[in-house]
C-alpha cells in the first residue's frame, strides 16, 4: 500500500480526458438556459383536465418516461397551481369545470402561461359549444399557445410548452424578481 501511495505522489493520478458532451446534452443545456432566462428557475406545470376524454392526459404522462425525460430538462409537474408557472389545460371546458378552471388561473402566480392541449382544448373538438360545454379554453382563459391534435403526440406537447416559454419575454422574470 505504501509503495502504491508513493507512486501516486510521484506520477500523479492519470485518467482519461472526459468525452465531449453529446448533442442531446447540449440541447438540454440550451433549453435549461432558456427556461432560467425566462423564469429564473425550473418550469413547473399544473395539468388541468377541464372535461377531456383522457387521451391528452395519456400523452402528457408519456412526457415523464425515460424517452422524453421532461424532468431532466428542468420541467416538472406540480399538484398545486400555487407552485405552477404554466397551466396545461386539456379538453373542452365543461360548464361544471369553468369555475374551477378560473380559480386555478387565479391561484397561479404571475408570470403565468396557459397552453390549450388537443383539438378539444383549442377549438372545442367534436363537443363544440353546447348546453354542457363552453368549448375552447380560450373562451374561459387567455391562451398563450395551442397544441392541436387528437391527441397531440408527446413531441408536439413538448414543442408547445417550449413555444410558450420562448414566447414569454425574459423581462417578465426580471420584473418578478425585482
Amino acid at each position: 500500500m505504501l509503495r502504491m501511495l508513493k507512486q501516486i505522489v510521484k506520477v500523479g493520478v492519470r485518467t482519461e480526458t472526459p468525452p465531449a458532451p453529446a448533442d442531446e446534452m447540449a440541447k438540454v443545456a440550451r433549453l435549461q438556459g432558456d427556461i432560467l432566462a425566462v423564469l429564473g428557475r425550473a418550469l413547473t406545470i399544473r395539468v388541468v383536465d377541464a372535461g377531456s376524454c383522457n387521451g391528452c392526459e395519456l400523452e402528457i404522462h408519456a412526457l415523464g418516461n425515460p424517452y422524453y425525460n421532461i424532468e431532466g430538462m428542468g420541467i416538472r409537474f406540480v399538484a398545486s397551481p400555487r407552485h405552477a408557472d404554466l397551466l396545461l389545460v386539456t379538453g373542452p371546458v365543461s360548464k361544471h369545470m369553468a369555475t374551477a378552471l378560473r380559480r386555478t388561473w387565479d391561484a397561479t402566480p404571475e408570470p403565468k402561461l396557459v397552453v390549450a392541449v388537443g383539438d378539444c382544448g383549442c377549438h372545442g373538438g367534436i363537443f363544440g359549444e353546447s348546453y354542457a360545454s363552453l368549448g375552447a379554453v380560450a373562451n374561459v382563459l387567455p391562451v398563450d399557445v395551442e397544441i392541436p391534435g387528437c391527441p397531440p403526440t408527446p413531441t408536439a406537447l413538448l414543442q408547445g410548452i417550449l413555444a410558450a416559454i420562448r414566447a414569454r419575454p425574459a423581462s417578465d422574470a426580471q420584473a418578478r424578481d425585482a
